[in-house]
């Protein structure tokens, strides 16, 4: 029986499928992620302008709150850009790993070729057929070889990357993301229990506010967003964030408190312009200021909740950073 130098061959040549093309795609990871690096430099000197301007222009207690959360704001930016920076490193050397493998491997499986062509006189006697099976052998070994030194590479490479991945806040013991506990602000405790039963459908119109005065929503589910959205007091901002208790964007904010009141809002802030349009000197608790980026509900007594970093209660605006305000909204009616 002669043995094939194909057959013998094949264990290389799934080696080097295995590795792709062995050639680096033409849009460059490494490359977006520097380009992002950039614009999030260029976000970060913006802001860091507006931010003295604020300064000059808005005193109080709620301009030092607002001041305090966007020099996190920046500084989580300029974070965000110097992981760009060390995350493309990651990937450049990622792409030389993958492509330079496939480089040897092809250079090995172009060897054995060689060696079986320069063979092929004597594969129809036995000694000829040790020699190849021989080569065929050497050449696996040498395969096998640069690919353990390329899974080690790439390991290491996935333990850099994961050193620079945030941490993602552990669920509390014991509770599924959609029983997450409500806030850990100071303020939540006023708003725990049977108040903020979801659907409750309680005809109390009633909102008790952190600063201890009372205001009164136009209907009873307006009033359970807003006793829904101020158990969130103190929850830390994250970016397309939906979970309560854990992290929160703006809309995801709103969207989850009138969830919880049996009303269903589109996921995105400049989509939550539901419901009637509301004069903003008739505003009432469970209005919407809706933004063309941001969005807000108001809590009665010139106060609105809005997910800053963290969820807090600050005056009611209809200016945010110079983007379109749209209007207030009652999307209970």
């Amino acid at each position: 029986m002669t043995i094939g130098a194909d057959l013998l061959a094949a264990p290389l040549t799934d080696l080097l499928t295995a590795f792709g093309t062995g050639t680096a795609p033409a849009l460059d990871p490494a490359v977006a992620l520097r380009a992002g690096t950039v614009i999030a430099e260029d976000v970060h000197a913006a802001g860091r302008t507006a931010l003295a301007d604020l300064v000059w222009d808005w005193t109080g207690t709620a301009a030092d709150t607002a001041v305090c959360s966007a020099e996190r704001l920046l500084a989580d930016t300029l974070a965000a850009a110097d992981r760009g920076t060390a995350i493309a490193a990651v990937a450049i050397d990622g792409t030389a790993t993958i492509v330079g493998g496939a480089a040897e491997l092809a250079r090995i499986v172009d060897s054995f070729g060689s060696v079986a062509r320069s063979l092929e006189p004597a594969l129809t006697l036995p000694q000829g057929q040790l020699m190849l099976l021989g080569a065929a052998l050497d050449h696996l070994a040498e395969g096998l070889d640069v690919l353990a030194r390329v899974t080690s590479e790439l390991a290491q490479h996935t333990d850099r990357l994961t050193a620079l991945l945030p941490e993602t806040p552990p669920a509390p013991a014991g509770v599924g993301p959609a029983e997450a506990d409500p806030g850990s602000g100071a303020d939540r405790a006023l708003y725990s229990g049977g108040d903020i039963a979801p659907g409750s459908g309680s005809p109390d119109r009633a909102v008790n506010l952190p600063d201890g005065s009372v205001a009164t929503a136009p209907n009873a589910t307006a009033a359970a967003a807003v006793r829904h959205a101020l158990t969130q007091l103190g929850t830390p901002y994250v970016w397309g964030g939906t979970t309560p208790g854990q992290g929160l964007d703006c809309s995801g904010l709103t969207q989850w408190a009138y969830g919880q009141a049996g009303v269903e809002l589109p996921r995105l802030a400049q989509q939550q312009d539901v419901g009637t349009p509301v004069a903003a000197d008739s505003v009432l608790p469970g209005d919407l200021a809706v933004w063309d980026g941001h969005v807000a509900m108001v809590v009665g007594n010139g106060l609105m909740v809005e997910a800053g970093d963290p969820v807090a209660v600050t005056p009611i605006r209809t200016g945010n950073s110079g983007m379109a305000f749209d209007g207030f909204y009652r999307p209970t009616g």
